[in-house]
C-alpha cells in the first residue's frame, strides 16, 4: 500500500516544487524589472542594498529553507517588491520607465492630455 502512494506522492511533491520555483522565477524578474528605478542618484543606498540583498538571496543555495521549498524566497522577493514599489511611488517615479541617466538632457513625455 505505501508503495503504491509513493508514487503519486512523489510527483505531487515534485509540481509544488516546480510551481514554487516558477512563481519565485516570475518574482525575481519583477523585481529585475525595479532595477530602472534604483539607476537615479536619488535612490537610497538602503533601497539598493534591499534590491541587491533579495537578488542573492534568491540565487544563493544557503537559504533558511532548503532550495525545494522556495517559500522563504518567495516571502522575500514580495516584501522587497512591496517596499520598492513604494519607495518610488513616494519619489513619484514610475518603475516601469527608465530612470535618466547622467548624460542624459531629454526631458520625461507629458501624458497626453484628456479631452
Amino acid at each position: 500500500m505505501i508503495d503504491q502512494l509513493g508514487g503519486p506522492v512523489f510527483w505531487v511533491l515534485v509540481v509544488l516544487a516546480v510551481a514554487m520555483l516558477a512563481v519565485a522565477v516570475v518574482l525575481a524578474v519583477k523585481l529585475v524589472r525595479t532595477y530602472r528605478m534604483l539607476r537615479s542618484e536619488d535612490t537610497p543606498a538602503g533601497d539598493k542594498l534591499l534590491f541587491w540583498g533579495a537578488i542573492v538571496y534568491t540565487v544563493f543555495p544557503v537559504d533558511l529553507l532548503p532550495d525545494p521549498i522556495y517559500l522563504d524566497d518567495i516571502g522575500l522577493l514580495l516584501g522587497a517588491l512591496h517596499h520598492l514599489g513604494k519607495a518610488a511611488a513616494k519619489r513619484g517615479t514610475d518603475a516601469r520607465t527608465p530612470a535618466p541617466r547622467d548624460g542624459d538632457h531629454t526631458p520625461p513625455a507629458r501624458p497626453a492630455k484628456r479631452l
